[in-house]
């Protein structure tokens, strides 16, 4: 008796200790088409690979996303990347057309996952020859930036010549704007923003000292506060919309785990 009970708890705290939920993963946000979160990438680089997906993106409907992990936290790479994918939604809906290229230096373990739609484009064979060939042997000397660059740029390139040979509708290159571009745009932005400031400021002072004035009375007087109010709303609305940020976002993509693995 005393062996059934014993056994029956066992089996009791077994059933227990199956039904509770894994630990969550800590994926880190999608604001980008590159996420460092490893810091083993340079400036550089992160120009380049964000070429080569817009690249991707302009000539096909797919997305590529470049990301490097401080930690698979105690998970096989394959499972990671899986949840990761799914987290980011890689891809349209309704086409599952997203990739992931992933990198987690500190377990020396690289992975690209294939999003349904893209398995017959980027075969298991197809993305394990890009990390024996192209990725790995930098990873060896040490040249995260490069391996990563030139695993990228394979998976673009093989991605476009497949929708080329499918006959889909496939976008001219659109050149992406120079990060000197945008540059000039953001200051001119703030320049011209600082004028505005700057001139409100200015009416609303001279505003404020007329109705300190005695001799400002009736419909002037209303005018004034109508303008002081305006100005007060004005700075208020422009000093809080500079605490705005963007982010990227997945279209919703999914994988079933597809793709490769490997190691160094």
């Amino acid at each position: 008796m005393r062996r059934l009970f014993l056994h029956a708890a066992f089996a009791v705290f077994a059933a227990l200790a199956l039904s509770l939920p894994a630990a969550a993963l800590d994926f880190p946000p999608l604001t980008g088409r590159v996420v460092d979160e490893a810091g083993i990438l340079d400036e550089a680089t992160k120009s380049s690979l964000t070429k080569n997906i817009e690249r991707l993106e302009t000539r096909t409907t797919g997305q590529l996303a470049v990301a490097t992990v401080k930690s698979l936290q105690d998970t096989s790479i394959e499972d990671f990347a899986n949840q990761f994918f799914r987290h980011w939604q890689l891809g349209q809906k309704d086409k599952n057309n997203g990739v992931l290229l992933l990198v987690a230096p500190n377990e020396r373990k690289v992975r690209i996952e294939v999003g349904y739609g893209l398995e017959g484009s980027l075969t298991d064979a197809t993305s394990k020859l890009i990390i024996e060939n192209r990725i790995l042997p930098r990873f060896r000397t040490g040249d995260f930036s490069g391996g990563v660059n030139e695993g990228a740029d394979a998976i673009a390139t093989i991605l476009i010549a497949a929708a080329e040979d499918r006959g889909e509708a496939v976008q001219p290159a659109i050149p992406a704007a120079s990060s000197d571009d945008a540059d000039k745009w953001f200051l001119r932005f703030m320049v011209a923003l600082m004028v505005l400031w700057s001139l409100t400021l200015i009416i609303q002072v001279a505003t404020w000292a007329r109705l300190l004035s005695p001799k400002r009375t009736g419909f002037w007087r209303i005018f004034d506060v109508i303008v002081f109010l305006g100005t007060s709303i004005t700075m208020g609305g422009s000093s809080g919309s500079s605490g705005s940020s963007s982010s990227s976002s997945g279209g919703g993509g999914s994988s079933g785990g597809g793709g490769a693995s490997g190691s160094w």
